[in-house]
Order: structure tokens, then sequence, then C-alpha cells
């Protein structure tokens, strides 16, 4: 195996690792928006909902169909929040869920 090559396999070997904390960071942030929106709407069975919102980021590609599960949520509920503060809490949980991964937590 030449340098190049072990290079290589050293950068495909990252790539997969970043690649997999991301995908645990992310469901991680899912989970924690999940808890977060249970409270707010009153879910009898706050691990259950955030479960469901893990699940619902598997519907595509991009945050877009997690944020539309909770936002649907809320409309539901009866809930006035905004769009804005759905996505802000998003972005926080997200950084909260990168340290807990980091951690290994």
């Amino acid at each position: 195996m030449t340098t190049f090559d072990k290079r290589e396999e050293a950068f495909e070997k990252k790539f997969a690792h970043d690649e997999e904390l991301r995908f645990k960071a992310t469901a991680r942030r899912n989970k924690l928006l999940g808890l977060w929106a249970a409270d707010k709407i009153g879910a009898e069975d706050a691990d259950a909902y955030a479960k469901e919102v893990v699940r619902s980021d598997f519907e595509e590609a991009g945050h877009e169909d997690v944020f539309r599960k909770i936002r649907r949520d809320f409309d539901t509920a009866g809930i006035p929040i905004a769009d804005t503060e759905i996505r802000e809490q998003m972005n926080a949980l997200m950084q909260v869920a990168i340290d807990q991964v980091d951690q290994g937590i």
C-alpha cells in the first residue's frame, strides 16, 4: 500500500466517522426537540412522542420533515408558537446534542 493509498483510506475512515457522529447528533437533537415539544403540548407519554419526532426525520432528506411535524402538532394542540421559535430551539438543541455525543452521553 502506498502512502497515497494510506492517506486516502484515512480520509475515508474520517469521513465515515464524521457522518456517523452527525447522524447520532441529529437523532439526539430530534429526541430532545420531541421532549421539548411534548412538554409544550402536554403529551401524556413524552418519550413516545419524542420517538415519533425521531422517526419523522426519515421521511425525507433534511430537517424540514421534523419541523413540519412539530409545527403541525403545535397547530393541532392549539399552541401559539412562532416558526422562528421552533427553528431556534432546533438550532440550540443541535448544539446540545453535538456536545452530548462528543462527551459520549
